[in-house]
C-alpha cells in the first residue's frame, strides 16, 4: 500500500498530496509531527530506529514521528502513531512547529512542517519491532551531553526539535 502525504507551503498550508516516497525523492516540503513522551521524573523517552528504516536507521529520537494521512487532524495522527509504534496512548500538547530540511547519503531529503506534541507516560511500553529497535528514558542533562560528544547518534530532526523543547520544560 502506498502512502500520501500532505504538501504544504512553509505557512503550513495544504498544497495537495503525494505518495510518501516520491515526495522525498523530490524533497517536497509536507506535513510530519514529532511527539516527545516524558516520565513522571522528567526523563525523556527516547526510541532508536529499527536499523532497516528508510532513513534513519539505528539513530536515536524522540518518542515516535511520522506523517498525518490527507484528512487526518495532525494530533490525531500523533496519538494513532504512539499506539501503533509504542503500544500506549496518552494526552498530547501541542507545542510548537519547525521547518527543515535534511538530506540522505540514500538520495531521499526529509522536507518537513513538523509539529511538536508532549505528553507524559510511566506504564509499559510494547515497541513495535519493525519500527523501534530500542528505548530508553534519559534526562534532559544526559541527552544534552550525549548530543554534544556524540551527535551522529541523533536524528536530523531532534537536533533541532530538543533545543527548543528543552528549553521549554526548564522554565
Amino acid at each position: 500500500m502506498k502512502t500520501e502525504v500532505v504538501l504544504v507551503d512553509d505557512n503550513d498550508r495544504e498544497l495537495g498530496t503525494m505518495e510518501k516516497m516520491e515526495a522525498h525523492r523530490q524533497a517536497k516540503l509536507h506535513r510530519a509531527f514529532s511527539v516527545f513522551i516524558f516520565d513522571k521524573e522528567g526523563r525523556m523517552l527516547l526510541q532508536q530506529r529499527a536499523v532497516d528504516k528508510y532513513h534513519s536507521g539505528g539513530l536515536w529520537t524522540n518518542a515516535c514521528c511520522s506523517h498525518p494521512y490527507p484528512g487526518e487532524p495532525v494530533q490525531l495522527a500523533a496519538s494513532r502513531r504512539l499506539q501503533e509504534e509504542l503500544g500506549f496512548s496518552v494526552p498530547l500538547t501541542p507545542l510548537f512547529s519547525f521547518v527543515y530540511k535534511a538530506p540522505f547519503d540514500n538520495g531521499l531529503t526529509e522536507y518537513e512542517y513538523d509539529h511538536v506534541f508532549a505528553g507524559t507516560y510511566n506504564g509499559e511500553i510494547v515497541p513495535d519491532p519493525r519500527e523501534v529497535a530500542a528505548v530508553t528514558y534519559k534526562s534532559l542533562e544526559e541527552i544534552e551531553t550525549d548530543l554534544a560528544l556524540v551527535p551522529a547518534k541523533y536524528t536530523s530532526w531532534f537536533h533541532i526539535a530538543f533545543p527548543r523543547l528543552a528549553a521549554i520544560r526548564k522554565q
